[in-house]
């Protein structure tokens, strides 16, 4: 066994020690702090281990099966490896049995996943993000008007999870229709209500005005893809979505500005939003996910709570 490999066994076994409730990550080698394992990241979706290889990796199987060993002991029922260096990053269970409904569990909410695509549903790394709101959302109880705005919306776990944590109205917004409707299957699965929410298929972007009256509203997600081809590109067109954005916002409001994109640092996306409107006011960098360490925290996901103030004409 490599010392990289007992590195490796030595993090996952201490996590799998720890409750297995909650989803998590428990090695993150795309952080760059662990040499020799920058392309292996297992993720805990219980009873689900899912390793991943961003590029070929020598002993892959062979790694799998280490994890078995302890993840079977734990209660685990299968383990398996998606390879995102194959065409259709295909998903191959070596170990156990195939868990055939995996779900990313949050405390008592739920999400189910597809192992079957690259991107499995449920973004582990951004977790701080989805604490922060349900703080905000709580902070607002009892407010009839409180909205919410989430842009590039996914799965639409942020509303979940705000639905979850209060009555607040929520407008989501993506342009893939396929997962807008898992979105709300995401409510429904965890008996949350729909009354309040919507489920919009549009280009956040280019038909801002097809929702942007649906506000005013005093709190928002605007977590973009780092690069959408034909859609979105953050080093192209984040500045201009927050130039239109203040159109739609009541007079305050609080906003989670993410970006996961290592070639632009805290400093530059800092500039980049006091730059788009004088009304923006960066409060704090959220802290890192603890699973998911990185060399450089400038390279790592970049997640802003901002206040904007409308200013006087």
């Amino acid at each position: 066994m490599s010392a990289d490999w007992q590195l490796l066994l030595e993090q996952v076994g201490n996590k799998l020690g720890q409750n297995v409730g909650d989803s998590r990550r428990f090695f993150h080698g795309r952080g760059r702090s662990y040499e020799g394992l920058e392309q292996v990241c297992v993720d805990s979706f219980f009873p689900a281990l899912l390793v991943t290889f961003f590029e070929e990796y020598e002993g892959e199987v062979e790694l799998c099966e280490k994890l078995w060993q302890m993840a079977e002991a734990r209660g685990y029922q299968g383990v398996a490896a998606q390879r995102r260096y194959l065409p259709g990053a295909p998903l191959q269970w070596h170990f156990g049995e195939p868990v055939t409904d995996p779900v990313a569990q949050r405390g008592d909410l739920k999400f189910p996943l597809t192992f079957d695509r690259q991107n499995v549903g449920f973004f582990l790394d951004i977790e701080p993000g989805r604490a922060w709101l349900e703080e905000q959302v709580r902070a607002r109880a009892g407010q009839t008007s409180a909205k919410m705005l989430n842009l590039f919306a996914f799965t639409c776990a942020f509303s979940a999870v705000a639905r979850a944590a209060g009555d607040i109205d929520i407008v989501n917004v993506d342009v893939n229709r396929g997962v807008l409707n898992r979105g709300r299957e995401n409510h429904e699965v965890n008996g949350l209500s729909l009354k309040g929410v919507q489920f919009l298929q549009f280009d956040a972007l280019r038909q801002f005005k097809r929702f942007d009256r649906r506000g005013p509203f005093d709190l928002g997600i605007v977590d973009p893809p780092t690069r959408q081809k034909g859609r979105f590109d953050v080093s192209q067109n984040y500045e201009k979505l927050l130039r239109q954005l203040p159109a739609c916002l009541a007079a305050e409001a609080d906003l989670l500005m993410v970006i996961n994109s290592p070639r632009h640092s805290e400093a530059q996306f800092r500039e980049l939003i006091l730059g788009s409107d004088s009304g923006y006011e960066v409060v704090a960098r959220l802290e890192q996910n603890p699973d998911f360490p990185d060399r450089d925290p400038d390279a790592a996901l970049k997640m802003l709570h901002v206040k904007y103030r409308r200013q006087s004409q």
